[in-house]
């Protein structure tokens, strides 16, 4: 069987024009608000781009580069749209995929979806599907790392606000893993890090914009409650996100210190995962872990 990897990300417009088509993709065609629109839009006009896609890409040929295997590029919501990936890799006689979701902590609302569109496009082909890897030692270290070096810059003092995206509260009410994956990720990373329990704080960010209510408690009220507290400063980093985009640059950089200014509490935030090479180095380690799996089960079946 010829092998590859196949990397599942969320996508993102490669221009502010592109956003209302994006938004569609997002809500499966569902009608949205020209006021949510707009506001997207004004997000992405102020970061000038979202480099999601681009990083995406980096991460693969790293990832190709260690592992001496080919590894493809598939998006959930814009280009390259996962069935337009799955027929590229079908030309290329690939039919054994190990797939992993760039999003560590699983939930039905973000893993789930990848992990069905996968199946459905690449029906026919021979799919290994990891669901979660939050606490994978190697990602743990990655992100140990990027906190570390932040933290020598701001203080080793400097409270911590570890942060993963929001999702609608229905979801979590239902059993869904996301809220403890997500917490465990942020308690790994601290205990890492050194962290003493006292220096570190959880809370979600990016919640929706419409819709019943979202997971919390947000970013914002969290720094009130900091500032409150007697707290000058403190520094963000998102566990739930493994490179830069719109949550990151906007919601962060802009929207999560310029909130911060206005109530007397300086925020800044740790370096994203990006092409760090510690974390590349946890996606292979991930991917050989699924092919010896694979390879242990193919024995087994072939035996008498």
């Amino acid at each position: 069987m010829k092998t590859a990897v196949l990397l599942l990300a969320h996508g993102t417009p490669d221009s502010v024009s592109e956003i209302p088509e994006y938004l569609r993709n997002v809500t499966g065609g569902r009608p949205i608000p020209d006021s949510v629109i707009e506001e997207v839009a004004h997000r992405y006009s102020l970061i000038g781009h979202s480099p999601l896609t681009e990083i995406t890409r980096r991460q693969a040929a790293m990832l190709s580069e260690v592992l001496s295997m080919p590894v493809y590029v598939g998006m959930r919501n814009w280009r390259p749209y996962i069935a337009d990936t799955v027929k590229t890799m079908r030309a290329d006689g690939v039919d054994h995929v190990v797939t992993l979701c760039l999003a560590p902590q699983n939930s039905r609302t973000s893993v789930g979806l990848y992990r069905n569109a996968a199946f459905k496009e690449a029906a026919g082909m021979a799919i290994d599907f990891i669901d979660s890897w939050h606490d994978h030692p190697r990602l743990i270290d990655a992100f140990a790392e990027r906190l570390q070096a932040a933290l020598a810059k701001v203080g080793r003092g400097t409270i911590v606000v570890f942060t993963a995206h929001s999702v609608p509260a229905r979801t979590i009410s239902d059993g869904d893993p996301y809220e403890q994956q997500a917490k465990e990720t942020a308690a790994l990373v601290a205990l890492e890090a050194g962290l003493p329990d006292s220096q570190w704080i959880f809370a979600f960010q990016s919640q929706g914009m419409s819709g019943g209510p979202w997971t919390g408690p947000t970013v914002e009220d969290t720094l009130r409650r900091l500032k409150e507290e007697g707290y000058s400063s403190a520094l963000i980093q998102p566990v739930g996100f493994v490179c830069d985009h719109v949550e990151v640059l906007y919601d962060i950089d802009i929207g999560f210190r310029d909130y911060g200014s206005q109530i007397g509490i300086k925020t800044s935030r740790t370096e994203s995962l990006n092409d760090l090479p510690a974390f590349i180095l946890a996606l292979a380690d991930l991917v050989r872990k699924r092919l010896e799996r694979h390879a242990g089960a193919a024995h087994i079946l072939a035996s008498p």
